[in-house]
């Protein structure tokens, strides 16, 4: 099914790398405008350029932004819908993994920092996003939590407890559209690990294979998994094949949280 976003204008945060870059190019390969923020501005120009090669000039749009900083969102929020002709949909994608240690050796700066990126973002982004998806419905607010969000460790306090957060902010952003008769829906993607610059630490660690063969024994399915399996989940939360989705949390675990 081709073109299963087309004319759709989406934000993405985090877009230089990962998971927020893998969404980007499956939603400009559907159809769909979008517009590339990150703290990584010299990464969205080039994400940008190479999307509007591949799929024509105005496909993308590159924008610096600290997710931690209200006033860039409402000026970055603003650009964006000025460059596309609207905002139909929000992806709060950015966010960071946090330091290691039990809860009596984690700093408190790691804490607020690590609660910030991935809470505050998130918070800030549907705040001053709505009134523009509101003007382009049905809209579409997608999420990017973690299976850490439901399930704990000892040693990732900060992660835990930001994710999780975004899980039941993700529903309660969902019922607050409803409530205010919106067409906008909020949902949560939540991933184990995949192949993105997130496990690089652990890499350096073990080695390349060896760490992604440690992690791998955790998932039932055997594997790591791929950006796009997180970016095709987000394509159907964007397109209007998910328009009686909202306030879920869709699980791309391999199948960790089963068990």
């Amino acid at each position: 099914m081709a073109g299963r976003v087309a004319g759709k204008k989406i934000f993405v945060t985090g877009a230089a790398q990962g998971l927020g870059a893998a969404i980007a190019r499956v939603v400009a390969a559907e159809g769909a405008k979008v517009a590339l923020a990150d703290i990584n501005q010299g990464g969205v120009e080039a994400l940008a350029r190479d999307l509007n090669t591949q799929h024509g000039a105005g496909a993308a749009f590159a924008y610096a932004l600290d997710v931690t900083r209200e006033e860039q969102w409402i000026a970055t929020l603003e650009a964006a819908n000025a460059a596309m002709g609207g905002i139909s949909g929000l992806v709060n994608n950015a966010g960071v993994a946090g330091g290691k240690g039990g809860v009596e050796e984690m700093e408190l700066e790691t804490f607020r920092k690590v609660m910030s990126v991935n809470v505050d973002s998130v918070f800030l982004g549907a705040k001053h996003a709505i009134k523009y998806l509101a003007q382009n419905q049905p809209g579409s607010i997608v999420n990017i939590s973690s299976i850490a969000g439901l399930i704990a460790s000892w040693n990732t306090p900060a992660y835990n407890a930001s994710k999780a957060a975004v899980w039941l902010l993700s529903k309660n952003i969902a019922l607050y559209c409803a409530k205010k008769g919106l067409d906008v829906r909020s949902n949560s993607i939540h991933p184990t690990f995949i192949d993105t610059p997130i496990l690089d630490p652990l890499r350096g660690m073990f080695g390349k294979d060896e760490a992604e063969a440690k992690l791998a024994r955790q998932v039932p399915l055997g594997r790591i998994g791929k950006p796009d399996d997180i970016a095709l989940a987000g394509l159907y939360l964007l397109s209007d094949e998910s328009r009686f989705v909202t306030g879920a949390e869709l699980k791309v675990d391999g199948g960790i949280s089963a068990m």
